[in-house]
This record gives structure tokens, sequence and C-alpha cells, in this order.
């Protein structure tokens, strides 16, 4: 057992320290050598819980594949309406990729552009782990549409307004939102609802309040 959970947090290890990798360079700029580095670990070491680049970009997606399963499961119930849920998902996956660097690589791997160049694929194949950036997309579509026939939606595009908000959502760890003094939870709230409010339509009650700036 002691083995067991040993080897569990080793790769574990491995795994933060490749979506690190993936986060930073990409797929195609990412190496094996530079992962090992990360974790100290030679790169025979990590070739036993891990045999490829393309093995560890899967588990990363297939990881994110689970967190977004879990977040839609836990918004999306019975008697909570669309765009309630629409909000609430947005909002959990903006700080989710704020904090969670797996996810953060993983939606980088989804949306890596391969090199007609290579003889194989640069990723893995949506057989082998299911692209993040398409499964979350048509998560949005169909929530946006539900939204739309209850009426909380202004009848825009479903897919433009989906694409719109992972645009933002994939370059939102980047960047701040407002002056200093609006930083933290409810000013970052404060900005998703104000962008919700603006691709949707839908209005959500008053934003959080935000400190006004110092003369």
């Amino acid at each position: 057992m002691m083995k067991q959970e040993r080897a569990r947090r080793t790769r574990e290890k491995v795994l933060d320290a490749a979506a690190e990798e993936f986060s930073a360079q990409g797929y195609s700029r990412a190496t094996l050598n530079a992962v090992a580095q990360r974790t100290g670990m030679t790169k025979g070491a990590l070739y036993g819980h891990f045999a490829s680049k393309r093995a560890l970009a899967g588990a990363l997606m297939s990881h994110s594949r689970k967190v977004w399963d879990e977040m839609r499961l836990t918004r999306d119930v019975p008697g909570v309406e669309a765009a309630a849920v629409l909000e609430g998902l947005v909002l959990d996956l903006a700080h989710r990729l704020k904090e969670d660097v797996r996810l953060r690589a993983a939606l980088r791997l989804a949306t890596d552009i391969p090199d007609p160049a290579q003889p194989h694929p640069v990723r893995p194949s949506p057989a082998e782990a299911p692209d993040i950036f398409e499964d979350v997309q048509r998560g949005l579509v169909v929530l946006i549409r539900r939204a739309q026939g209850e009426g909380s939606m202004a009848p825009r595009p479903p897919e433009l307004v989906a694409q719109l908000l992972l645009a933002v959502l994939h370059g939102a760890p980047h960047v701040s939102f407002g002056p200093p003094e609006a930083a933290g939870p409810a000013g970052y709230d404060a900005a998703w609802r104000l962008l919700l409010e603006a691709l949707t339509g839908a209005d959500r009650g008053p934003a959080p309040a935000v400190a006004a700036p110092r003369a």
C-alpha cells in the first residue's frame, strides 16, 4: 500500500509539472526533459509513469473533462433556470482557470493548432482524450439555447456567444480586471457578470459593489 501511495503521489507531481510546461510552452515546444527537470526526476523515471508526451497530454485532458463534468452536474440541477446555471458555470470556470494549472494546460492543449508539417498529430485524438474546449463550448451552447427558450436571454447566436465567452476565459488568467482597488473575488465576479450581460442581453441585477479608486 505504501508503494502504491508513493507511486500515486509521484504521478500527481509529474502531472502538475507537465501542466506547468504545457501551459507555458504549448504542446509542440514542451519536452519530457523539461518536465523531468521540473520534478527533479530522471527522464527514465518519468517513463515509468508516462510512456510519452502524448500520454501526459491525454491524462491532463481527461482530468479536465472530469473537472468540467463535476462543475456542470453541481450547477445544472432541477429547478434552476438555465441563465443562472450559465452564470454559475462561467464564474466557476473563470476562478478555476486562475487556480488550476492542469485545467489551464488542458485548455491550451485543446486550442493548440497542429503543425501540418508533422507526420503525426501533435495532440491526442478525441478518442484518446476529449477536447475540453469543444466539450465546454457544446455545454454553454445548450445552456444559452435553454435560457433563450425560457426568455431570460436575448436571441443572439448561441454558438457565437459561447465562443466569445471561451475566448475571454482562455485569456482571463493572464490579465487583471479593473483598477488595483477592485482586485479580488468581488471585482472579478463583477467583470464577468458585466460580460455575460453584454453578450446575452440579460439583466442579472446589480453586480457586487466594487471599491471606487482613491483620489
